[in-house]
């Protein structure tokens, strides 16, 4: 006889479930019957494509995560944002400086930070957001970029942010003039890159190119990775 599961009852849009207790916001999600075709992505807290809005019992404070890392608890109400809306600048990068007034001119609402910290409480990568933005104020990019490497995307920060501005716009703005702009050409990349122009690896894409589905899964399954 197979073990009976603890249940525990979730709401998802305001509709009540129960589902096994142990499963991340996401799974229960699955398990409830919906079918993921946006808002989910890589599962594993990197993409930022499953924020979420939920409420605990008896704590009157809105919170919000990630649906494949955060778990279920019992009597939860929950809603998904797989997109933040926010307003995100068009710019020619080539054209740009990496400059204070750069990064003003794009997102001048950057200047209304009020110091409160929850964007840095909110983000689900740990990452100093106040901190970053801070450095943004100041004009300084190359610490933006070395603070924000990290992020996601997910929106979170800017769901909670009452001078609204958008960190992780800003943040991806900075890392773009530091890449393009500050940061020292990366010759090993200019290196692979004649390598592949030299047709270095064109007998090894042909025979991949050649290979049926269940031996590239194999050599995929074999794949060195980092720890």
């Amino acid at each position: 006889m197979a073990e009976e599961r603890e249940m525990v009852n979730i709401y998802i849009m305001g509709k009540h479930y129960k589902v096994p207790y142990g499963l991340t916001i996401m799974k229960a999600m699955e398990y409830a019957g919906y079918r993921f075709i946006r808002g989910c992505g890589c599962r594993g807290g990197f993409c930022g494509a499953c924020g979420t809005v939920y409420r605990k019992p008896g704590d009157f404070r809105l919170k919000v995560g990630l649906a494949c890392q955060t778990m279920v608890e019992d009597n939860m109400y929950l809603t998904q944002i797989p997109f933040y809306p926010a307003n995100k600048a068009t710019y020619n990068l080539e054209e740009l400086t990496p400059t204070l007034a750069t990064l003003l001119r794009y997102y001048p609402e950057t200047t209304r930070c009020l110091g409160c910290n929850q964007c840095t409480r909110i983000c689900p990568q740990e990452l100093k957001v106040m901190d970053y933005i801070a450095a943004a104020q100041r004009g300084d990019i190359e610490k933006v970029a070395h603070l924000s490497f990290d992020c996601i995307m997910c929106g979170l920060c800017a769901s909670r942010c009452p001078a609204e501005i958008v960190q992780y716009n800003v943040a991806i703005l900075a890392r773009r003039l530091y890449g393009r702009h500050i940061a020292p050409p990366a010759q090993h990349l200019a290196k692979r890159v004649e390598e592949i122009k030299a047709g270095k690896f064109d007998e090894e894409l042909d025979r991949l190119m050649k290979m049926d589905k269940e031996e590239l899964q194999k050599l995929y399954n074999a794949r060195d990775i980092e720890p």
